[in-house]
């Protein structure tokens, strides 16, 4: 069993440790199962060894120590390691590892962001002064993780189901979006090789962020209003969608983003299994009422790297979230 020993430096204020233990309930609601223990280098209660036996008497055979403090000075390079490894040699049986300090991290830049918009919103009320783009990004995804009170599945999904949510207003997502294994993986790896990215329509194309995948040397492709592409679909009896999907499969696909059309998700889908076509990923979010959930749900029981939404729900701005936050991912590596 794992414990959290979330550190903190300690003050003569009650005030300022009670801060450490909001913050520990935070971390608590993030992460469901978790024992998370507050503790303080000085001038708090519980001190380190009274938090780690804490950790010991709840049945934690793992401690994983948390220092909460910007940067990693004395405290974090001398004092605790020592300190864990006295608390090692009076219990063998438990192991002590000790996390990275808080250090330089985008989701700090968002509560600055944050905190910058509640400073100008207050001093410059009613002249008409607006937030930035980024600003108003950061505070919103602020919201959705107050709101949501946890972490979803790991940090990665969870930065892509909260760009969902954001593109879209609807809390739902959290619960009935579903990814293979290796799928975020996977999805980084083909941005970072600069393959391109395969839309079923236009609406799809127009929200990917072009311009920060074209820095990884990739294109976005999207067939379906081509003149061509519907002369063949006529005389084949195909939708368009269809048979663009068709058409792009050796133009160097790493993704496939389906956000309107069931028939273009099953075409890719019968494509990889007849071994005509290998993305390295399928993002299959097509809304609507006739085969959009039995094609995600067929998508959902494959054995390559996916993502999808079970239901009705989907939709053009899910599959174009879902892509944008993969290439922030890959821009963040």
């Amino acid at each position: 069993m794992d414990a959290i020993l979330l550190l903190g430096h300690g003050s003569m204020r009650e005030q300022a440790n009670a801060m450490l233990m909001r913050v520990a309930e935070l971390v608590r609601n993030r992460l469901p199962g978790k024992a998370v223990h507050p503790a303080f280098m000085q001038f708090g209660k519980p001190d380190f060894f009274e938090g780690a036996k804490a950790c010991i008497e709840a049945g934690a055979t793992r401690v994983i120590v948390h220092p909460y403090f910007l940067a990693a000075g004395d405290h974090v390079t001398k004092d605790i390691p020592g300190m864990m490894a006295d608390m090692s040699e009076k219990h063998p049986g438990v192991k002590f590892v000790m996390t990275k300090p808080l250090g330089i991290h985008d989701n700090l830049a968002g509560v600055v962001a944050e905190r910058v918009a509640e400073a100008v919103g207050e001093s410059v009320a009613g002249t008409g002064a607006k937030m930035s783009p980024g600003m108003i990004e950061a505070a919103s995804f602020h919201v959705i993780d107050t709101e949501l009170g946890r972490l979803l599945h790991d940090a990665k999904m969870h930065s892509i189901i909260r760009r969902v949510i954001h593109a879209t207003g609807d809390f739902t997502f959290a619960d009935n979006m579903r990814f293979h294994a290796r799928a975020v993986e996977a999805g980084v790896e083909a941005i970072r090789a600069g393959k391109n990215i395969l839309a079923d329509v236009h609406m799809v194309e127009a929200g990917i962020n072009k311009a920060l995948l074209a820095r990884f040397g990739g294109r976005v492709l999207c067939g379906i209003s081509d003149a061509d592409i519907a002369k063949e679909a006529i005389a084949t009896g195909q939708t368009r969608a269809e048979v663009a999907i068709e058409r792009h499969t050796r133009d160097n696909i790493g993704i496939v983003a389906v956000g309107n059309a069931p028939t273009a998700l099953m075409r890719a889908m019968d494509l990889i299994e007849f071994g005509a076509f290998a993305p390295e990923l399928v993002v299959g979010v097509p809304v609507g009422f006739v085969n959009a959930a039995e094609s995600k749900e067929r998508l959902s029981k494959q054995d390559y790297p996916f993502i999808t939404s079970l239901g009705r729900k989907g939709g053009s701005p899910v599959a174009a979230a879902t892509v944008n936050a993969i290439m922030k991912l890959a821009e963040a590596e």
